[in-house]
């Protein structure tokens, strides 16, 4: 294993601290719990939107706590869910008053320890609701989830609502907005290589020069094959058939693609790859009216790529188009 580390066990800790460094403008990092908050949260009348995971991810989901995204975002030990007193802790800092909305991916750990957040927080008097990120259409259960994992699609959920509780709609809206998007959205990847978990110190599992697993999750786990590797053609196809099949997606429909790199597969494959999916998409007559690229959902150092499709209609367009300012999104 080569990464640029001090202590494997230490890798989340000494990370969080230097983005605290980085970005100091944006946000501020507590490490015991671990939880990242917007610089100006928390904003009495706003809803407080959190959202969070195991580490190893990212930019998701610390880089997306800004205006125009995330006010809290809990991270846990790498791969490993925040425990319920990380969130209830995010919760305390970030909520004032409007109540607080959790984004949650559809993990199991994620799910028990965030819905468990949300009790305990009820019980203090705080209106917190969760809605669960589902966009995966590899597999519909798989080692870490009872159902579809959440996936790439979780970054356009944190953009959306978060949108949303910039331009201050209430808690009720907010949610509504979250559950819209999810029903609208798709993704599925395929990875060329396995991520090594720097306290493991190996690859979570091993292909062989000309294989690929088609319809991986986040955290390494298996896809729906492993097939031998083919051209870009070929796994952009392998790609979107499933996705365009699962809502469905049809001609006249105007969608968001999102391109999105996995850990260490550089841009000039990634905007390759993306060029072929507009031009499969074109040939589908679905028109690719918002588009995102590069790495934003990672597994660590793993090689490989997803794609996700939201279908649009004219106010989520708008909610995208929303300024925002994050430590990895921003216009």
């Amino acid at each position: 294993m080569k990464k640029i580390i001090n202590d494997p066990a230490a890798v989340v800790g000494d990370a969080l601290r230097g983005m605290a460094a980085a970005h100091p403008e944006l946000l501020r990092v507590r490490t015991d719990p671990a939880l990242i908050v917007r610089a100006d949260a928390p904003q009495a009348g706003r809803v407080a939107l959190i959202s969070g995971g195991g580490s190893g991810h990212e930019p998701l989901h610390g880089g997306f706590v800004g205006p125009g995204m995330l006010t809290a975002a809990v991270p846990g030990a790498v791969f490993t869910s925040p425990t319920p007193d990380a969130v209830q802790a995010a919760i305390a800092e970030a909520e004032a008053g409007a109540g607080a909305l959790l984004l949650v991916k559809n993990y199991t750990g994620d799910v028990l320890n965030f819905e468990t957040a949300a009790e305990l927080a009820g019980l203090e008097g705080t209106d917190v609701r969760a809605v669960i990120v589902d966009d995966d259409v590899a597999v519909k259960d798989s080692t870490h989830t009872a159902g579809r994992r959440g996936v790439g699609g979780t970054v356009l959920v944190e953009k959306i609502v978060g949108a949303a509780v910039e331009r201050g709609v209430d808690l009720a809206g907010c949610e509504a907005i979250a559950r819209r998007v999810v029903g609208r959205v798709r993704s599925m990847g395929v990875a060329l290589t396995g991520p090594t978990v720097p306290h493991a110190g190996t690859p979570s599992f091993t292909l062989v020069d000309d294989e690929v697993e088609i319809g991986i999750g986040i955290h390494g786990e298996p896809g729906r094959e492993r097939i031998p590797l083919e051209n870009a053609d070929g796994l952009v196809a392998r790609l979107l058939e499933p996705i365009l099949a699962d809502l469905p997606f049809e001609a006249g429909d105007e969608v968001l693609l999102f391109t999105n790199s996995m850990g260490t597969t550089p841009l000039i494959e990634l905007y390759l790859a993306h060029g072929v999916a507009e031009r499969l998409l074109a040939e589908r007559g679905v028109r690719v009216r918002r588009r995102l690229v590069g790495p934003y959902t990672t597994s660590l150092d793993m090689q490989g790529m997803s794609l996700t499709l939201l279908k649009l209609d004219d106010e989520l367009t708008e909610l995208w188009d929303d300024p925002v300012r994050t430590a990895a999104l921003h216009w």
